[in-house]
């Protein structure tokens, strides 16, 4: 679709609704948006292109959006390749078109693209470098490891508009949750989603980009998935600079568990029971054998205090919780307070495991005691699940 922004800015983007898993991992059940845009003033410069997966619709809605003219200068924030799956096409459909990114973004487009022909065709940009378009006048700003090493965001003073590359994007294709974000019934949450799973690990360069624009005087943000963002500037730079930092974002105890036969669910369902008789607000149970691991990984980080519940295995711990931790370690979990509750029938190695892989993770609290479950939960449980609920209160 092709949506006028401004008199010379046009969306010229792409909903994918028929995508399984985004980047072959992360279930999308409302679709996915590439974004790109144009920019139509004394230069035309077209920002990043789509996945190979809407090329023709791309294409369609870019030679709409210029209506006959040629664009100068095509510019790559980020070469993922959702984002730049057609770049090679631009170098032939329009030879005098430039490309402009970069310079590791640059040296790596050989690595897409066996028979790319470059030479004379780029500008290489980087921190602080201005590219004039006539009114529009685009400044970079690099942003390495947001979430690749190659990425710059650009900012365009006339428009206050900051093309913000995969920052500020979330899951969801745009006509499933809205093209503005003030049309999103809950943009925090598949944005929350989608930062901790795709971004998360590195919450220092997003710390350093924040710092970068916070500067800028910022009126809209353009990023390359997700909605366009233009009212309450002030929310969603502050989710950002919570989620950069680690810092929690929500007061309340995410119970993660990993059962085989019932036994420890039912236990950690009790435990939330008794969490809430105590007190506790919010405590969400999640059954990691059953739901979204990116949302898992979504709550852990979104809430104080988690609480691992899970059944020994094989000499080690039932597979989903190991999976789960795995995933923690891999996205930079830390900062938090974490408890455990363990089962096993003959020989429970389920504790030591977690404890093993929660050790590695850094500034975690462990509450003790941890607790241990025979099989089913009984009676005589209930004192020491007091206790932890106690500890982790």
């Amino acid at each position: 679709m092709v949506t006028k922004l401004t008199d010379t800015v046009r969306y010229i983007g792409a909903d994918d609704l028929d995508l399984d898993l985004f980047e072959s991992q992360y279930i999308v059940p409302q679709g996915m948006s590439y974004n790109s845009y144009v920019i139509l003033d004394d230069k035309v410069a077209v920002m990043d292109t789509a996945d190979a997966r809407k090329a023709d619709e791309w294409k369609a809605n870019l030679k709409e959006a210029i209506d006959g003219r040629q664009p100068d200068y095509l510019v790559v924030h980020h070469l993922e390749p959702d984002h730049s799956a057609l770049i090679e096409w631009v170098l032939r459909e329009y030879p005098s078109v430039t490309v402009v990114a970069s310079a590791k973004a640059i040296q790596m487009l050989p690595q897409f693209f066996e028979d790319i022909e470059l030479d004379g065709r780029t500008l290489a940009v980087k921190e602080g470098s201005e590219l004039s378009l006539g009114s529009h006048c685009l400044r970079f700003v690099a942003a390495p490891m947001v979430h690749w090493p190659e990425v710059m965001v650009s900012f365009d003073e006339l428009d206050g508009a900051l093309y913000s590359a995969d920052a500020f994007g979330k899951f969801g294709a745009l006509s499933k949750c809205g093209f503005y974000g003030r049309d999103d019934d809950d943009w925090a949450c598949e944005a929350r989603r989608y930062y901790f799973n795709i971004v998360g690990k590195f919450g220092g360069p997003v710390r350093t980009l924040l710092d970068k624009t916070s500067a800028l005087a910022i009126r809209t943000i353009r990023p390359l998935h997700g909605p366009i963002l233009e009212d309450n500037m002030e929310e969603y730079l502050g989710l950002y600079k919570i989620w950069s930092r680690y810092d929690v974002e929500t007061d309340g105890i995410f119970i993660a568990c990993a059962s085989i036969h019932g036994g420890t669910l039912a236990a950690a369902e009790k435990l939330a029971d008794i969490l809430r008789s105590k007190g506790a607000e919010r405590v969400v149970v999640s059954d990691l054998c059953r739901s979204d691991f990116a949302e898992n990984v979504e709550d852990a980080f979104r809430h104080s205090k988690l609480v691992l519940a899970a059944s020994s295995y094989d000499g080690g711990v039932f597979t989903p919780m190991y999976e789960f931790l795995h995933r923690l370690q891999i996205k930079g979990y830390c900062n938090r307070k974490v408890a455990i509750l363990e089962n096993g029938s003959w020989a429970p190695s389920a504790g030591r495991v977690m404890k093993e892989m929660v050790g590695a993770m850094s500034n975690i609290e462990l509450v003790d005691p941890m607790v241990t479950i025979r099989s089913r939960m009984k009676k005589s449980d209930i004192p020491a699940l007091e206790n932890l609920a106690d500890a982790i209160l």
